[in-house]
């Protein structure tokens, strides 16, 4: 089963609009959303989540469709925005009663086990900790009450690169268990590059490219011309460029590349930042 299945959702602002998004992300998978500044990505998680009303289309989660079984469906997932949005005065102590409260399902071990893990002090209040701190227990937050989905929006901002490793090797083990599933949204495309599954390109609301991560760096390379070759290629077989006083670096996929060029190996963030400026 798809953990998360969408088809033609919009959802339209006076300057702004998503544009017939079709997207599925099925079980144990995790699915990384990356697009510029701009491309639609926090309104496309919280048009998913009934947050913004949606204009057209149709949403699951969990094989239950939004809105009409929402209250069944927030049961099932844990959602970190970019706010954690706890009371300034809370401690680690105030958070945990508040969840065993709200969550039947709330595992107190398991999330003051995560804040050692990440060394947040359990005995400061929320308004004393730093923004990384803060990130760090939502976090924990969201893995603590057995969801079956995560969704994160840019949960690794703010994060040390050990905190981060340490929160990709705890998405890794979340997933193992085949009936759950991570969408999770960012900048650093490095984050998503050791841990998806899928790979989801936004831009100006619009889904640009969905594909298996693994896919994409198999079906696309990168060659190395000079800038009097690269204007002589057609652009209908040019998919991502960057230009230096040396040359010129393509995306192209290798079916259009040709028995006389060879290809290097191409990253998730080469990939992402060539074609968005081509």
């Amino acid at each position: 089963m798809n953990a998360i299945e969408i088809k033609g959702l919009e959802k339209r602002f006076r300057d702004f609009a998503l544009c017939g998004i079709d997207l599925s992300l099925p079980e144990g998978c995790i699915l990384g959303l990356i697009g510029e500044n701009g491309a639609g990505k926090t309104t496309f998680i919280k048009t998913m989540l009934d947050l913004y009303h949606r204009d057209a289309g149709s949403v699951q989660i969990l094989g239950r469709s939004v809105p009409e079984d929402l209250t069944e469906i927030r049961r099932g997932i844990s959602v970190l925005l970019d706010d954690v949005g706890l009371p300034p005065q809370f401690t680690a102590a105030d958070t945990d009663s508040v969840m065993r409260d709200t969550f039947g399902d709330w595992d107190s071990a398991c999330f003051f086990s995560f804040l050692e893990r990440f060394g947040v002090p359990a005995d400061k209040s929320f308004s004393e900790l730093s923004q990384g701190m803060k990130k760090k227990i939502g976090i924990a937050l969201a893995l603590s009450h057995g969801a079956r989905l995560l969704v994160l929006d840019e949960p690794t901002s703010g994060l040390d690169p050990v905190a981060r490793d340490l929160f990709l090797d705890l998405l890794a083990d979340y997933t193992r268990r085949e009936d759950c599933a991570v969408l999770f949204s960012s900048h650093i495309v490095s984050d998503l590059e050791k841990i998806c599954d899928y790979i989801c390109f936004l831009r100006e609301g619009r889904v640009w490219l969905f594909e298996e991560k693994d896919r994409l760096t198999e079906e696309y390379g990168v060659v190395s011309v000079s800038a009097e070759e690269a204007d002589k290629i057609p652009q209908e077989r040019i998919a991502g460029i960057r230009k230096t006083s040396y040359g010129a670096q393509l995306i192209m996929h290798r079916s259009q590349i040709g028995p006389d060029r060879e290809a290097s190996p191409v990253t998730l963030e080469d990939l992402f930042v060539m074609m968005a400026r081509r």
